[in-house]
C-alpha cells in the first residue's frame, strides 16, 4: 500500500486529510516539518502533502530539504494565501503541486492519486 506522510500544523486540516487518505494509503502525520524531517530519515513515502505555513521550517523549506536529500518524493504544498503566481514559482521549485485552501476533497484525492502514480514510475 502507498504511504503518505501528511503534514500539518493545524490538528484539524491533519485528521481530515488523515481520514480521507487513509482509506486508500497508508498515511503517518506531522505536526512540523522538523518531525517530517525524521520520518523521512527512516521511512519512504509515495508523496508528501504540506502546508506552507508552519512554525520553525515551512512547506516550501520542508520540500528542499527533500529535494536535497536526494529523495525524488512527490510534494504536494497547500496554501491559505497565494494565486497563480505563487503556484507556477512553487511548481518551478520543483513541488509536485500547488492547492490552495479552502480545498475539496475531490481535488486532495484526485492531486494525491497522480503523485502517488508518478512516484511510482
Amino acid at each position: 500500500m502507498p504511504t503518505i506522510l501528511i503534514v500539518d500544523d493545524d490538528a484539524t486540516i491533519r485528521g481530515i486529510l488523515f481520514d480521507l487518505l487513509s482509506e486508500t494509503y497508508e498515511c503517518n502525520t506531522a505536526s512540523r516539518a522538523e518531525e517530517a524531517l525524521q520520518y523521512l530519515d527512516v521511512e519512504t513515502y509515495d508523496a508528501v502533502l504540506t502546508d506552507i505555513a508552519m512554525p520553525g521550517l515551512s512547506g516550501i523549506e520542508l520540500l528542499t530539504r527533500i529535494q536535497d536529500r536526494g529523495l525524488a518524493t512527490p510534494v504536494i504544498l497547500i496554501s491559505g494565501k497565494g494565486g497563480e503566481a505563487d503556484g507556477r514559482m512553487l511548481l518551478g521549485l520543483g513541488a509536485f503541486a500547488y492547492i490552495t485552501k479552502p480545498f475539496s476533497l475531490d481535488e486532495i484525492e484526485q492531486v494525491v492519486e497522480r503523485a502517488v502514480a508518478q512516484g511510482s514510475s
